[in-house]
C-alpha cells in the first residue's frame, strides 16, 4: 500500500523516532510504499539551513531514497487544484499542511500524521493514520 507521511512524522523518523508502535509497523513493512512529500522536503531543508536539524554529511536527497528508502511525492498542477477547492477549517490554515493534505487527498493514499488538527480534514475524504 502506498503511504504519505507529513513533515513532522518526516522529521521524527530522522531525528528523534517518536512514532507509535503502528505508525513503525506500517514504515517497516516493505511491501508498503511511503512518500514524502516536496512541500515537507522543503520545510526540512529550511530547518537544516535554521540549524534546527543537523543534517548528515551526504545530503537531503541521499538520506531520504537511500538511507531512509522513501519516495519524494513532487507536488503537481493536480494537487495544487485540489488545495484550491479544500476548505478551511477551523483553527488551521498553515499552507504547507494543507497542501500536504491536497497531495494525500488527489492521490487517494493515506496521510501519516501527528498533527492533531488533521482529523478534521476527514469530513473532506481525508484518510487519516495518527501518530500518537
Amino acid at each position: 500500500m502506498r503511504y504519505l507521511i507529513d513533515t513532522n512524522v518526516f522529521i521524527n523518523i530522522v531525528v528523534e523516532d517518536f512514532l507509535s508502535a503502528d505508525v513503525r509497523a506500517i514504515l517497516d513493512d516493505y511491501e508498503n510504499i511511503i512518500y514524502v512529500s516536496s512541500e515537507s522536503v522543503k520545510e526540512f531543508v529550511h530547518l537544516v539551513q535554521n540549524e534546527k536539524i543537523k543534517l548528515p554529511q551526504f545530503g537531503v536527497f541521499d538520506l531520504i531514497e537511500n538511507t531512509l528508502g522513501l519516495n519524494v511525492k513532487y507536488v503537481t498542477k493536480e494537487h495544487l487544484q485540489t488545495l484550491a477547492k479544500l476548505a478551511l477549517v477551523e483553527g488551521h490554515n498553515d499552507p504547507s499542511d494543507r497542501l500536504i493534505i491536497s497531495q494525500s487527498l488527489t492521490e487517494k493514499m493515506p496521510l501519516i500524521s501527528s498533527d492533531t488538527k488533521f482529523p478534521k480534514y476527514r469530513k473532506h475524504g481525508l484518510d487519516l493514520i495518527v501518530n500518537r
